[in-house]
Order: C-alpha cells, then sequence, then structure tokens
C-alpha cells in the first residue's frame, strides 16, 4: 500500500510539473519560452541520456522547437552536437566561427557555462524569417559537457 500511494505522489508531481512547464510556455514571453525550452531539454537529458536528448534536439518535430525558438547543443570545445535547423553543423568544430561582426560568441558561451553554468550571450545571426542579420540573444545553461542553447531575435 505504502508503495502504491508513493508511486501514485510521484506521478501527481510530474503531472503538476508537466502542466507548470506548458502553461509557463503559454503564458512566458520570448526570453521566458527560451528558458523553459532550455530548462526542460537539460531535464530531459537527464532523464534520458545524452545519446537519446541529442537525438530529439537534431528532431525538428520534437517538442523542443517552438515555432521561431528551437533548442541546439554545443560541446565544450565548440562543437555542434545538435541543432534540427542547421544540420549539415552537426558534428562541426564552430568555436571560432564570428558572426557577421566578428564576435566569437560561441567562446562566450563557453566562457558564461564555465564560470556562472547559464546566463545570455548577444551576437548577430541571420533570422530565417526575415533573411536579415539581427541582433540575437541566446539563453545558455551547461549540463555535463554539453551547452544547452535556445536564442531569440531582438
Amino acid at each position: 500500500m505504502k508503495k502504491h500511494v508513493s508511486k501514485w505522489i510521484v506521478s501527481m508531481f510530474a503531472i503538476v510539473l508537466l502542466m507548470g512547464l506548458v502553461a509557463g510556455l503559454a503564458c512566458a514571453d520570448d526570453k521566458g519560452t527560451a528558458v523553459v525550452l532550455v530548462k526542460s531539454a537539460v531535464a530531459y537529458i537527464a532523464a534520458n541520456g545524452v545519446e537519446k536528448g541529442l537525438d530529439v534536439l537534431n528532431d525538428p518535430k520534437s517538442e523542443f522547437v517552438k515555432g521561431e525558438l528551437y533548442v541546439f547543443a554545443y560541446d565544450m570545445n565548440g562543437v555542434m552536437m545538435a541543432n534540427s535547423f542547421k544540420q549539415n553543423l552537426v558534428g562541426q568544430n564552430v568555436l571560432d566561427v564570428p558572426d557577421t561582426a566578428g564576435k566569437k560568441y560561441r567562446r562566450e558561451m563557453i566562457e558564461v557555462a564555465n564560470t556562472k553554468g547559464s546566463g545570455w550571450v548577444d551576437y548577430q545571426s541571420q533570422n530565417p524569417k526575415t533573411k536579415k542579420m539581427e541582433q540575437k540573444t541566446t539563453y545558455i545553461e551547461k549540463t555535463g559537457d554539453l551547452i544547452i542553447c535556445c536564442g531569440i531575435f531582438k
């Protein structure tokens, strides 16, 4: 009986947590949504392992793609590990590839990950919707040897 009650409590906690994340996505601004997506991806990787996590992050139809927002990942050396919309970059070291202003922003991502564990990094990137170079800010969070990211255009 005690095990049954414990399973029920854990199940109810998981349901409430999931409902909170979904509500957060529905109500949050883009920055809030980016943070929720990254934290959800970190939790997914913790629960399912790195390999399965990266497979899901590379799937453009996964739960980690919400409209224009999507989660991507680097390793701690600047190798793109997951990007559902730039599959040609997966496996490539892009550490020193600058944005259009010459900023090597992935170095900053690694620095933030190593010193703070999470935070925001600003750079320029082509907006796939407008095809114009625009300011982008990306929320990053370190988990193990990965940096999990989700960016928004300002």
